[in-house]
C-alpha cells in the first residue's frame, strides 16, 4: 500500500506551521520562516491544505468567503470577506479602504489587512499544483457535522478542538519540537487543516462554493473542506 502523505499549513507569529500526516495519523510538526522554505523540505507530500487565502479575484468579492462564511452559520466572523487584487497593492490599510470602496462600493477589516503580508507571500508562490485552500473553522464543522464549537482561543474550544481531532484519527503529541513554539491555536488550526487536505487528496473533499470560481489567470478560487 502506497503511503499517503499530506500537510496542513497554518500561519503564526513565527512563519508558518504545518502538521503532516502519513495514511491519515500523525507523523511530525514544521515550522519555518516562510513558505517556500517549508513547502520546499516537504515535496513529498501528496496535498498541502493553507489555511490562507489562495487566489484572488481582479473586481469583486471572492464567492469562497461569501459560501464559507454562510456554512458555518454562527460562526461566520471567523472568515474574513478577501478584497480584490489591487487592494493588496497598496501601502497602507486606509488607502486600501479607499480603494476598496472603488472597486467594490464597502470597505474591509483590519483583521483581513493584517494577513497582507503572508497574503502575499502565498499568491506569489508559483508551485501552486498540489497546494489547496482551506479554513480550519470549516474543517472542523466538517468533522462534527455543523456541531458549534467553544471559540477557538478558549480553554474549552481548544479542548473541543483537540478532542475531535483524536476522534478522526489525528493525535496531535505535546512534544513537537521546534514547532511547538507556535500557539495552541495554531497548532491545532494547522492539524485541521491536514485532515482536509486528506480529503482532497482522496476524493472525499468539497468545495465553497462548488464549482470553484474562476480568477482571471485561470485558476480556481475555492475553499476545500
Amino acid at each position: 500500500m502506497t503511503e499517503l502523505r499530506v500537510l496542513g499549513v497554518d500561519a503564526c507569529k513565527d512563519g508558518w506551521v504545518a502538521i503532516e500526516l502519513h495514511n491519515e495519523l500523525f507523523a511530525r510538526a514544521h515550522i519555518a520562516p516562510n513558505l517556500t522554505a517549508l513547502l520546499a523540505e516537504r515535496e513529498d507530500v501528496d496535498v498541502v491544505g493553507l489555511d490562507m487565502p489562495l487566489g484572488l479575484t481582479e473586481a469583486g468579492w471572492r464567492q469562497a468567503d461569501v459560501a464559507a462564511a454562510a456554512a458555518l452559520g454562527a460562526a461566520r466572523s471567523t472568515v474574513f470577506r478577501v478584497p480584490p487584487r489591487p487592494v493588496w497593492l497598496e501601502e497602507e490599510y486606509e488607502s486600501a479602504v479607499k480603494r476598496c470602496r472603488e472597486i467594490t462600493g464597502q470597505g474591509f477589516s483590519k483583521q483581513a489587512w493584517a494577513l497582507r503580508t503572508k497574503l502575499l507571500e502565498v499568491n506569489a508562490y508559483r508551485d501552486r499544483d498540489r497546494v489547496y485552500e482551506v479554513h480550519p473553522e470549516v474543517s472542523f464543522r466538517g468533522i462534527t457535522q455543523g456541531l458549534p464549537l467553544a471559540p477557538k482561543k478558549t480553554w474549552q474550544g481548544q479542548m473541543q478542538r483537540r478532542d475531535l481531532l483524536l476522534g478522526v484519527g489525528i493525535a496531535v503529541p505535546g512534544d513537537l519540537g521546534a514547532a511547538g513554539r507556535a500557539a495552541p491555536d495554531d497548532v491545532l488550526d494547522a492539524a485541521a487543516a491536514a485532515w482536509s487536505a486528506h480529503r482532497i487528496a482522496t476524493g472525499h473533499a468539497i468545495s465553497y462554493p462548488d464549482p470553484p470560481e474562476q480568477d482571471a489567470a485561470g485558476g480556481t478560487i475555492a475553499i476545500w473542506c
